[in-house]
């Protein structure tokens, strides 16, 4: 459900800050030193999270004030983690990464990005998933190598053991050939019990190739119990729920991120994951009849990932720390996001199971372009990312 709209919004007027340098004086702006506000044990009660893309970053390069507000926060000690809806690489090689662009230490225990999460999905790890997205076969490397996943196919597997499941595909075979492996079995309905089964879908990252991804992704949820080249017999059944469609053990559909655009170099912002996964529920919608698509969507804005990143960002401030002040209350959490309707709709409607308030700050940097009604209103707009920071440290000393 959508926060609900205020009548305004507040413009942030933050006091100057020496790693931030202007080309002429702006007189309102009130000289004095920063404070961190901190508990009786020196532990300060809030923290931040940072969106990447269109915070920090502009696709590849490093936005300005980037470096010197995280640098800041470091010396400080003030807690942060980066909670992204980009994804399809390692952590590791995300963070090492980012850390050489920003010029920041940071750590994998520091950094949440979309499809983190399913690393927990334990029930999976020796079923057989079909792993979509991402280039090349990184996506399924992050699951088999990083998140022990044990059994991963991916439709570039599928299409190079089946060329004739997507007869548009001999355009992009050779692509798919330089990391195919076998499937762990053949595709043969006439045979159910030695034909492939899928347990489990997982969109990790940007489908590369729209076709052959809804092709195979509607094939195993129109199929009987998962079994590639099967059709089940309660499709359109109308004494059954949702009148027999996903009724018939199919595998369940799991998205990562349900982010329609994202900021690219590309002046406009970009068709996301969230473009295919509408784009997919269009084609179910048309082939069974208007049956409802049951899927569960991680990333922001939804509560799982927020919970998930609030744990990662409660450990990260434990290690930070140690045992000193461990039981002291974390109060406040500053998400500043680009995104209206990922990072800010996710702060504003986020209901922590420990209690602390998540703000929202959105910055002008990236999606959000200034002028625009946002469609999820923040707490403040700010111009960029070291201005967040300044502002909310004022905010959470005078709070």
């Amino acid at each position: 459900m959508a926060a609900p709209s205020r009548s305004f919004v507040r413009l942030a007027r933050p006091p100057s800050h020496p790693w931030i340098r202007r080309s002429h004086p702006q007189p309102w702006r009130q000289r004095r030193t920063f404070q961190t506000k901190v508990q009786s044990s020196g532990i300060p009660d809030y923290a931040f999270a940072f969106d990447i893309d269109g915070v920090l970053l502009r696709s590849s390069n490093p936005l300005p004030g980037a470096h010197e507000a995280l640098t800041y926060l470091q010396r400080q000690r003030i807690p942060f983690i980066l909670l992204t809806n980009g994804g399809g690489k390692s952590e590791t090689e995300r963070v090492a990464e980012l850390s050489e662009k920003l010029n920041v230490e940071l750590s994998v225990d520091m950094f949440v990005q979309s499809h983190t999460p399913f690393a927990e999905m334990h029930e999976y790890k020796d079923k057989t998933v079909l792993v979509i997205g991402g280039d090349y076969d990184k996506c399924q490397l992050v699951a088999k190598d990083h998140y022990g996943f044990q059994n991963v196919v991916t439709p570039g597997d599928i299409v190079c053991a089946h060329p004739d499941i997507w007869p548009f595909s001999k355009v992009f075979l050779d692509y798919y050939k330089t990391f195919a492996k076998p499937l762990p079995k053949p595709i043969n309905p006439s045979n159910p019990s030695e034909t492939l089964q899928i347990d489990a879908i997982f969109v990790y990252n940007d489908p590369r190739d729209w076709g052959l991804d809804s092709t195979i992704i509607l094939d195993l949820l129109l199929s009987s119990q998962g079994r590639l080249g099967t059709l089940s017999p309660q499709n359109g059944n109308a004494t059954l729920p949702n009148r027999g469609y996903q009724q018939d053990a199919q595998p369940p559909l799991y998205y990562s991120n349900p982010d329609l655009w994202w900021a690219a170099s590309h002046p406009l912002p970009r068709l996301g994951q969230g473009g295919f996964r509408v784009a997919f529920a269009g084609l179910w919608n048309a082939v069974t009849g208007g049956a409802e698509l049951e899927y569960t969507m991680f990333g922001k804005p939804h509560q799982l990932t927020y919970e998930f990143a609030e744990r990662r960002l409660r450990a990260h401030r434990k290690m930070l720390f140690g045992q000193r002040g461990l039981n002291d209350p974390l109060r406040r959490v500053y998400m500043v996001g680009d995104n209206p309707e990922s990072d800010i709709r996710g702060a504003n409607e986020y209901k922590s199971p420990h209690g602390s308030r998540w703000k929202s700050l959105l910055v002008k940097t990236g999606v959000y372009q200034e002028g625009s009604v946002p469609s999820c209103e923040p707490d403040v707009i700010l111009e960029d990312v070291g201005e967040a920071v300044r502002w909310a440290v004022e905010d959470a000393k005078e709070s």
